[in-house]
């Protein structure tokens, strides 16, 4: 049951926990773009530190710097908010997220986040693309490239992201076709591309393709049809799977992958 066509991309990953594969670096040039540095450094975009910029918070070598495609040298000092910046290189990440795993950067109640699982291994700050409940399983993609981050997640580029839900009952092929026609919930008309069970003798569990980023989407809209969600796990995000990673296993994407990320958000690849 489908609106479209499902367009699956299996890219290749290796099985080594800590993730020991290709990592995608920038070449440092002779002069890059402040802006460019400024996104490195993981404080924004690179259309957010232009306003930075505009606005007069960003000082090169003690001087504030409010010119527009300014080319700094990898060497200056850069400073915001009397902080240097540092121009690390781009680092892009799959994990397959474990269950009861925060994903934010760090947590007040100190329970573990995924950063926690990357340990001292990674040493760039990188950032989970999106979110994934706490108690929800799978693809989750990390990087320090705000912008191409920005671009997954924003509504606009309608990032394909595929589940499997496990339910507490049996599900029926009438409400399987409520989910792909939509319906209103609190915070607005919400549907799925492509909803079918995962095989013919486990009508409790189903595989959900949806492009909403909406919070608990998958479990909300099923909750609304009288159905409570057991587990639930995401299999793919933007064609990026978990092939061969263990729960709690990473591994760093490869050129092509990143590749295939810029090519979904709609980006040109940096540096190329």
């Amino acid at each position: 049951m489908n609106k479209k066509g499902k367009s699956k991309v299996s890219p290749t990953a290796s099985n080594k926990k800590g993730g020991k594969g290709s990592k995608t670096k920038n070449k440092q040039q002779e002069l890059i773009r402040l802006n460019k540095f400024i996104a490195h450094s993981g404080i924004a975009s690179r259309r957010e530190a232009d306003e930075l910029i505009k606005a007069g918070l960003i000082t090169v070598n003690g001087k504030v710097v409010k010119e527009l495609g300014t080319k700094i040298k990898p060497t200056d000092v850069v400073m915001y908010k009397g902080k240097r910046l540092k121009g690390e290189p781009n680092v892009y990440i799959v994990m397959n997220k474990p269950k009861d795993t925060i994903t934010t950067r760090s947590d007040p109640q100190g329970r573990k986040t995924v950063l926690d699982i990357l340990g001292d291994e990674v040493k760039e700050r990188v950032y989970p693309v999106g979110r994934l409940d706490r108690n929800t399983t799978g693809v989750l993609i990390l990087t320090n490239d705000g912008e191409l981050a920005q671009r997954l997640i924003h509504p606009s580029t309608r990032v394909p992201k595929v589940y499997i839900a496990t339910l507490n009952k049996d599900i029926s092929k009438s409400d399987m076709e409520k989910l792909v026609e939509g319906f209103q919930l609190e915070d607005g008309f919400t549907y799925v591309d492509m909803v079918f069970y995962f095989n013919q003798k486990r009508k409790d569990k189903i595989v959900i393709e949806i492009h909403s980023g909406r919070n608990r989407i998958i479990r909300r809209m099923l909750e609304h049809l009288g159905y409570e969600v057991k587990a639930l796990d995401r299999i793919e995000f933007a064609g990026i799977t978990k092939k061969d990673l263990k729960r709690g296993q990473w591994r760093y994407l490869t050129d092509k992958e990143v590749g295939f990320l810029y090519m979904i958000s709609g980006q040109k690849i940096r540096n190329k």
